[in-house]
C-alpha cells in the first residue's frame, strides 16, 4: 500500500521507515501540511497520514474521497483538527490512542519543576558565570495540592508522579477512573472545588465542546491567588487572553504551556529570524513566569517508535482485515471506546 505522509519532520522518518519495511507499507514523505491547497499531493495514494496541525476539514475530506483515498491515519491521539462527522461514510479515520503516557506526563513534571525552581533562569545565569541566587527562590511540591483535569492514561501517570513528590491530588473527569479515588490523597471532586483548592492545575483532557476554554476568565477567578497552570494536552483548553490577563494581575503565579490554541502557524518551525505575528503568544513568551515548549511533550524515542508501529499496524489491519480497533466512531464523532459504544 502507498501512503502520503504529510507534515514530515526529520525525527518521523527513521521509525516509519523501519515499520514500513517490516509491514510492506510505502510512505511518500511531504514536508508540507495537509490542507485544501496541498490535498492534491495525495492523488494516486491509498491513504494519507496526518498530524495534529494538518487541516482535515470537509473540503479536504471530500477531495480525498474524490481521489479514491480510503483512509486517514492520524499519527497522534488527538483528532480535533479532523471533521470526523463529515467523514462518516466518506473516509475511515484511524488514530494512535496511546503512544507513551510517560513521555507527556514526565514532560509536564519537568516543566513544573523547571518553573517553580527557576532552573531555566539559573542555567542562563551560570552560563554567564553569574552565581547569584537572588530571585531564584522556589517552593516545595511536598504537601501541595494539584488539580488534575482528565484522568485517562496520561493523567493517571502524572498523578503517580505527583504522589511520588508527596502531593495531594484533586481529580476531575466526566468519566472517573475506577479505583483511582482512595478517599484520602487522591479524590474526585467537582470542577469548582478543584479550581478553588488547587495550588497547581494540570490539564490532561481531550478537546471537546465541554472542555473548550475550560480555563477562562470565570474559572481563573475561582482559583487560588498565584495558581500554577500546566497544559500539555490541547491548546484550546485555555483561553490565552484570559490567561494573559490572569498573569498580569498576579492571579496566575506561573504557566507552563506545551500547546497553544493557534499553534499550527508557528509550532514545529524555526521562526527565529522572523517577527512573531501572534501578539498573544509573543506576550506570553515574554513573561518571566511563563515557559513555552512547542508541542514537545510526546517527543521521546519510545513514543516515536510506538506512534510509528501503531500507525502502520492500523493501516495494515484496515487494508488486510477491513477493520481496525483504533478507528474513530463516525456518527458521534468520538473514539469507539467513548462510553456510548459503537454507533456505525
Amino acid at each position: 500500500m502507498k501512503i502520503a505522509f504529510f507534515d514530515t519532520k526529520p525525527y518521523d522518518r527513521p521509525s516509519f521507515d523501519k515499520f514500513g519495511r517490516e509491514y510492506g507499507v510505502e510512505f511518500k514523505y511531504f514536508e508540507t501540511k495537509l490542507n485544501e491547497d496541498t490535498v492534491e499531493l495525495a492523488q494516486g495514494y491509498d491513504g494519507v497520514c496526518a498530524f495534529v496541525n494538518d487541516t482535515v476539514n470537509a473540503a479536504v475530506i471530500d477531495r480525498l474521497q474524490e481521489m479514491g483515498v480510503r483512509v486517514l491515519a492520524m499519527r497522534c491521539a488527538g483528532y480535533n483538527n479532523v471533521d470526523v462527522k463529515h467523514a462518516f461514510k466518506r473516509l475511515h479515520v484511524l488514530r494512535v490512542p496511546a503512544y507513551s503516557p510517560y513521555a507527556v506526563a514526565e514532560h509536564t513534571m519537568a516543566m513544573l519543576l523547571t518553573s517553580i525552581r527557576r532552573i531555566h533562569k539559573a542555567y542562563i545565569r551560570t552560563r554567564d558565570f553569574n552565581f547569584s541566587l537572588s530571585g531564584l527562590t522556589g517552593f516545595d511540591l511536598y504537601g501541595k495540592t494539584v488539580g488534575v483535569i482528565g484522568t485517562g492514561r496520561i493523567g493517571r501517570v502524572f498523578i503517580d508522579i505527583c504522589r511520588g513528590f508527596g502531593m495531594k491530588v484533586l481529580a476531575y473527569d466526566k468519566f472517573p477512573a475506577e479505583g483511582l479515588d482512595n478517599g484520602d490523597t487522591i479524590r474526585y471532586v467537582t470542577l469548582d472545588e478543584l479550581f478553588e483548592r488547587s495550588d497547581i492545575i494540570s490539564l490532561h483532557c481531550p478537546l471537546t465542546e465541554d472542555t473548550y476554554h475550560i480555563i477562562n476568565e470565570a474559572s481563573l477567578a475561582r482559583c487560588k491567588q498565584g495558581v500554577v497552570l500546566l497544559n500539555t494536552s490541547r491548546g484550546a483548553l485555555v483561553d490565552a487572553e484570559a490567561l494573559l490577563t490572569g498573569i498580569k494581575s498576579r492571579k496566575v503565579g506561573a504557566a507552563c504551556l506545551d500547546v497553544y490554541e493557534e499553534e499550527s502557524d508557528f509550532f514545529f518551525e524555526d521562526l527565529s529570524g522572523h517577527i512573531l505575528e501572534d501578539d498573544t503568544l509573543a506576550r506570553l513568551i515574554s513573561m518571566p513566569n511563563v515557559i513555552v515548549t512547542s508541542h514537545q511533550a510526546f517527543l521521546t524515542e519510545e513514543a516515536l517508535e510506538n506512534i510509528a508501529e501503531t500507525t502502520v499496524t492500523n493501516l495494515v489491519g484496515f487494508f488486510e482485515k477491513g477493520e481496525c480497533p483504533n478507528e474513530l466512531c463516525y456518527r458521534c464523532g468520538a473514539a469507539e471506546d467513548c462510553k456510548r459504544g459503537k454507533c456505525f
